[in-house]
């Protein structure tokens, strides 16, 4: 552990925004301001050109601070969500590609936390989903919104209205996770991918995540414009002309892009 319970690492052109809070990772409010400001840095930082998200090789995240937030009143509440859904939201807005690294439990805010990556890798003991009902409660940090739009509503009201975890392969089964690997490759392949990614066209991998989140945002017409508008931007770029100028030369799959 370290004296910080979220910490961001930057090596390869790869930030790996750690999650350090044992024994469970449990998501309170100063964790989830920093998890916030931890994502606005990878963001920001040419550094990075891909991130991974990771909580140890024990458990991904546990769920927000039970404990905490029994504490709390309806007023309380209606201030602190507003800071918990931005925590989360700031992470599935790094313009840049992003995986998580699910080892052990990824349940509540974890499960919320790992719906923001663009994939998700989990150890094959991993488990998965939105117990919040169990506690009288709904998903706060986007579970009702990025599950149904990532597994379907049907599926997502399963998970929500029944609180059930869900081992790895029926989680991958239902497409909550993209790939299953062993638990102690789960971080190395995490890495592997961003850093293959890190490698990329970094302004095509920009546009590539903000036409398809974009355009699950809007009606098929307006994604169209959007995907449009973004293509034509990509030939004011230097990478458009590395990797044109590549191709062309020595064939596909060759150009180092800058």
């Amino acid at each position: 552990m370290t004296d910080t319970p979220v910490t961001l690492e930057v090596e390869d052109g790869v930030g790996t925004i750690r999650l350090d809070r044992p024994p469970m990772n449990a998501l309170d409010a100063a964790m989830q301001d920093l998890l916030k400001e931890l994502a606005e840095q990878a963001a920001a930082r040419a550094d990075v050109r891909a991130v991974v998200v990771w909580g140890g090789p024990e458990v991904f995240a546990a769920g927000a601070d039970i404990k905490e937030m029994r504490a709390m009143a309806y007023q309380d509440m209606v201030d602190r969500s507003r800071g918990l859904q931005d925590a989360f939201t700031a992470v599935a807005r790094i313009p840049k590609p992003v995986v998580a690294a699910v080892n052990g439990y990824a349940l509540g805010g974890g499960c919320e936390l790992a719906l923001c990556a663009d994939i998700r890798i989990a150890a094959e003991d991993a488990r998965l989903g939105q117990p919040e009902i169990l506690l009288g409660l709904i998903p706060g940090a986007g579970g009702t919104q990025r599950l149904a739009r990532l597994v379907g509503p049907s599926r997502a009201k399963d998970l929500i209205f029944t609180g059930r975890m869900v081992e790895a392969a029926d989680a991958l089964a239902i497409g909550l996770v993209d790939r299953v690997v062993p638990a102690d490759e789960v971080h190395a392949q995490a890495l592997q991918w961003a850093r293959r990614l890190a490698r990329g066209p970094a302004y095509a991998l920009r546009a590539a995540k903000e036409a398809v989140d974009g355009g699950l945002d809007t009606d098929l017409t307006s994604g169209l414009t959007l995907e449009r508008n973004l293509f034509a931007g990509l030939f004011a770029t230097e990478d458009r002309e590395i990797g044109m100028r590549s191709f062309i030369e020595n064939g596909p799959g060759k150009a180092e892009f800058s």
